[in-house]
């Protein structure tokens, strides 16, 4: 999935051959029928998707100008099977097709992962506690926390040695594969890892 208005504008195209009653059933999401809209949330932050136009915005109506975080999102909606997550967890691998771009997810999104915040644990928890992330026992120190609606993460951290560099590992609910494909999961990857990065404050960042 590239940053560009294609794949945006193919997937808006599909929205409004989709009921939106339907959409909101299966994919978590609210749908006020009034204003024809769609409401979902990621990384803690609400985001409207007015029907049937696809047109994604923020709480306060400006524009969302990530075609990639906007094609995401209506992917989401328009694939969603209805699988509530179910507290059990997988590997990247474990999706189906997940073996062919495992290379390019390692690369892309865990050795990401850690380069961001194995060397600065004290950034993660800040960033992991702002998104209400739950801690859990992986690693030298995990969270598991909710990316969007029915779809939950898992980051684990490993700090590193003198021998060693910091590694890192990502796990998704098992019921990932009703919402996106393997592909789709390495945007989701790169979404959560840049929006984490946000939420760190400047003082904890050099530390």
């Amino acid at each position: 999935m590239t940053n560009t208005s294609v794949p945006y504008e193919y997937i808006r195209s599909k929205l409004k051959d989709c009921n939106p009653v339907n959409i909101s059933n299966k994919s978590g999401a609210c749908y006020d029928g009034e204003k024809q809209e769609l409401y979902v949330k990621l990384m803690g932050k609400r985001y409207i998707v007015q029907y049937p136009s696809g047109y994604v915005y923020h709480e306060d109506y400006s524009e969302v100008d990530q075609f990639v975080m906007k094609t995401l999102i209506l992917r989401y909606l328009i694939n969603a099977k209805g699988m509530p997550a179910t507290g059990k967890e997988i590997n990247y691998k474990d999706v189906p097709g997940g073996q062919v771009y495992y290379r390019n997810f390692h690369g892309r999104c865990i050795m990401r992962l850690a380069r961001t915040f194995g060397g600065n644990i004290p950034a993660f928890e800040e960033a992991m506690e702002k998104l209400n992330g739950t801690k859990n026992g992986y690693g030298d120190i995990s969270y598991r926390f909710q990316f969007l609606n029915n779809i939950y993460i898992t980051f684990i951290l490993w700090k590193g040695d003198d021998e060693f560099p910091p590694s890192a590992n990502i796990l998704f609910d098992e019921n990932v594969p009703y919402y996106f494909d393997a592909e789709d999961l390495a945007v989701v990857g790169d979404i959560s890892i840049g929006c984490l990065r946000k939420l760190i404050s400047p003082i904890v960042d050099k530390l």
